[in-house]
């Protein structure tokens, strides 16, 4: 089993994944802390020296080389991982994916307190800018989260209801 979550930041991805990963008996990952060990810094220190565009290309290479070393997992993406690089069709060609589709109101509350260690999203001094800054990068992010055959709502989306998902998915194929 390679199951891939993806979804916006504060969706829930590594929680969810650590608890799937578990439950399943299987390795977890979350992309972004693999390229945070690999790199030797924070990715706000990445994003300050080196730029966005280096950030993503690290994080193309990164998950290749996830993909290639773990033939089963549990791989939290990064928010915006499936949106560069092709990244989506080697998630698509390689497992199975799962797109966590929360609401804008409820990332907001989630990310809030941690957004100053989110590049993307520190830049925003409240909560009004910050929603409107979830709202328009969703608007340009959804094309590739809907390309996962799996969805999962909000706070509905636990360890149970995941299962319950896969295997309704796996006796449908």
């Amino acid at each position: 089993m390679r199951l891939y979550l993806i979804g916006m930041p504060g969706s829930g991805k590594t929680t969810l994944g650590r608890g799937l990963a578990a439950s399943y008996e299987v390795p977890f990952l979350d992309l972004d802390e693999e390229l945070v060990r690999q790199e030797g810094r924070s990715i706000p220190a990445i994003f300050e020296a080196e730029g966005e565009a280096y950030f993503r290309q690290r994080e193309a290479d990164v998950l290749r080389e996830v993909v290639a070393n773990h033939p089963q997992m549990v791989l939290a993406t990064g928010g915006g991982t499936p949106c560069f690089h092709d990244n989506v069709d080697v998630l698509l060609e390689t497992g199975l994916t799962l797109y966590l589709s929360v609401p804008v109101a409820t990332l907001v509350g989630r990310v809030l307190a941690a957004a100053k260690s989110r590049p993307l999203l520190a830049a925003f001094p409240d909560e009004a800018a910050l929603e409107a800054r979830l709202r328009e990068t969703l608007q340009i992010r959804k094309q590739f989260y809907d390309r996962a055959p799996l969805r999962c709502e909000g706070p509905t989306c636990t360890v149970a209801a995941v299962r319950q998902l896969l295997v309704r998915y796996q006796t449908s194929a």
